[in-house]
């Protein structure tokens, strides 16, 4: 079997989607792993999760840098090549990468609760849908892109409809639910080489099974 693709997450926040990916790496045959999670900060729900489920932590809070958010992304792209991560995953981090971060890799995921590019570019996206009155919402995984926020290549969407009693809390709950299922086979997708990039776009290819039985 070959070795499983080494992912770190990056997170500043509660840990749902973490640890959604987490339960989706115990399953057997899953082709990757989370061997590092690291942070912003020096206590969120996900690196007390992180840490009850042995995976190694790392925080990187910018004042431990004087403030300079170029120095603790440099020292991120360190952390991530010293544990040999292929894939870095975004769960909820509440921070925009520089340029450096994306040279050293050009494949990042992010996990979104909008139907991107709609309600990209902030931290509000329930409420900036709730507040126009959307019928429809939902959640998007797409690769990083430098220079803009929320506006790399799409790779996985799911959408989740509005209802007339919403408030953030329950819309919000409804995202959460397709956001774990949603990152997981992402990454899976990434591991298993299906994802093809063509320029803005993202393709997904057929599995090999459906691809032999499409022959």
């Amino acid at each position: 079997m070959s070795a499983r693709t080494r992912v770190g997450v990056v997170v500043s926040g509660a840990g749902s989607n973490l640890t959604a990916l987490l339960d989706a790496c115990d399953t057997p045959g899953f082709p990757a792993e989370v061997v590092l999670v690291l942070s912003n900060r020096r206590q969120c729900g996900a690196i007390d999760i992180a840490r009850s489920r042995a995976v190694e932590v790392l925080s990187l809070p910018v004042g431990d840098f004087g403030g300079d958010s170029l120095a603790r992304d440099r020292a991120l792209v360190d952390a991530l090549r010293a544990a040999r991560v292929e894939l870095p995953v975004c769960a909820g981090y509440n921070r925009v990468f520089s340029a450096d971060v994306l040279t050293a890799f050009p494949d990042i995921l992010n996990v979104h609760p909008s139907l991107l590019p709609a309600f990209g570019g902030g931290m509000n996206a329930v409420e900036d849908a709730l507040a126009v009155g959307v019928k429809v919402t939902g959640c998007t995984v797409h690769l990083l892109a430098s220079g803009a926020v929320d506006a790399g290549p799409i790779v996985l969407q799911a959408a989740v409809a509005v209802h007339e009693d919403d408030d953030v809390d329950t819309l919000r709950a409804r995202i959460h639910e397709q956001e774990w299922r949603l990152l997981p086979h992402a990454v899976e997708l990434w591991a298993t080489g299906r994802l093809q990039r063509d320029g803005t776009v993202v393709h997904v290819l057929p599995s090999p099974r459906v691809r032999e039985q499409a022959r």
